[in-house]
């Protein structure tokens, strides 16, 4: 049975808005709507740093590994605001969103004392090596092997569709280590690997837009110490399926599209035409579930749970939500003014109704996902 618990009103949660939305006013200006909408592949390592300096990256880590020890939804606050402001996270992003935690949960020491802090700092970025040609979304399908030797770790393989790994300073890597890819879900590990590492070529997926943030990332006998093994050996799918909990229920599963969004609300304005009131009142209902129910997961994780299931209902129905929002932007242009018919409007539309589609694919397929949902429900 799933559970997305309410969360009480937090006095110091929202004093800590405030202060997140002077900083996001003074440091992003003036920036355009459009430039706005590239939030989640906007890579500013010089904001990335600022907002560590603030201690808004990292924020629900320990001190001792270069955290904050403040609550998951504190957390959310700032995660919150930076996407409806359309901030530019993606140097820091997946550090601090999945790749640190996973590091807290299952790393030794010596990992968490070496890699945490420089990511709180949001001066270490890092990556995930998770898909691969010919499995997209199919984790279970991992080929790329890490055979033990002498010292450490030999590995080989490939890995597709690898976000911002031309610029990361680590990946964690799921691959086999033990088995074939015949036993599916055994045999599975997580490593962490420099990516400066000889053996390592990176080679560049652009999108349909013609912009560079995805990547192949090919492991040609690259080889790494017996202490990059991150947890157990063998026990990489069940850690892997904890790490996308903190991937699939976050605001960015339905706060991609709020530049857009926002606009529209902006650009139709006060005395919008009654065919646009229906449409804006349902994806306003829609936006405010999804809120609640986001929250909820924030709360799960706060409580030490494992939200899997709530998160992936999250990905899967944020991704609707998102792929909507550009359909109805689309619908509703025509009752736009002419005053508010901006270039940085257009420009807006255009970006997010090309980038919809990949809503649905990134954080896992809506297949794999609702297949994820049946069991989890008991109905498959």
């Amino acid at each position: 049975m799933t559970h997305f618990p309410a969360v009480p009103p937090s006095d110091a949660a929202e004093a800590l808005r405030g202060e997140v939305r002077a900083f996001l006013a003074d440091t992003l200006g003036a920036m355009p709507a459009a430039q706005r909408a590239h939030s989640w592949n906007g890579h500013d390592p010089a904001f990335s740093a600022a907002l560590g300096a603030r201690g808004w990256i990292g924020m629900t880590w320990p001190r001792a590994y270069g955290g904050h020890d403040r609550s998951a939804l504190e957390r959310y606050v700032v995660i919150e605001e930076l996407l409806a402001a359309g901030a530019p996270v993606a140097a820091h992003w997946i550090a601090d969103r999945q790749s640190g935690p996973l590091i807290l949960k299952y790393g030794t020491e010596a990992q968490k004392r070496s890699l945490l802090p420089a990511m709180a700092a949001g001066t270490s970025f890092a990556c995930i090596g998770m898909s691969e040609p010919g499995s997209g979304s199919d984790l279970a399908a991992v080929s790329t092997r890490a055979e033990k030797m002498p010292g450490g770790w030999r590995i080989n393989g490939t890995k597709l569709w690898t976000t911002f790994a031309h610029r990361a300073h680590w990946m964690i890597l799921f691959c086999r280590t033990s088995g074939s890819s015949a036993d599916r879900q055994a045999g599975t590990s997580q490593l962490i690997v420099d990516m400066t590492t000889p053996g390592i070529t990176v080679r560049p997926v652009l999108d349909l837009m013609g912009d560079h943030h995805f990547n192949e990332v090919v492991f040609d006998d690259v080889t790494v110490g017996e202490d990059a093994l991150v947890g157990t050996q063998g026990q990489g799918w069940a850690q892997v399926m904890s790490e996308l909990a903190y991937e699939r229920s976050g605001p960015e599963r339905f706060l991609s599209t709020m530049t857009l969004l926002s606009g529209l609300v902006a650009a139709l304005g006060a005395d919008a035409p009654a065919a646009a009131h229906a449409p804006i009142g349902r994806m306003t209902a829609h936006l405010a579930v999804l809120r609640h129910m986001s929250r909820g997961v924030a709360q799960l994780l706060q409580d030490g749970a494992d939200p899997a299931l709530e998160a992936a209902i999250v990905k899967d129905l944020g991704a609707m939500f998102e792929q909507e929002v550009p359909e109805i932007a689309r619908a509703l242009v025509a009752h736009v003014p002419s005053a508010k018919m901006t270039q940085d409007f257009l420009e807006t539309l255009h970006f997010t109704v090309q980038m919809a589609p990949s809503v649905s694919l990134r954080g896992g397929t809506r297949e794999i996902l609702r297949g994820i949902i049946a069991r989890g429900l008991g109905i498959r």
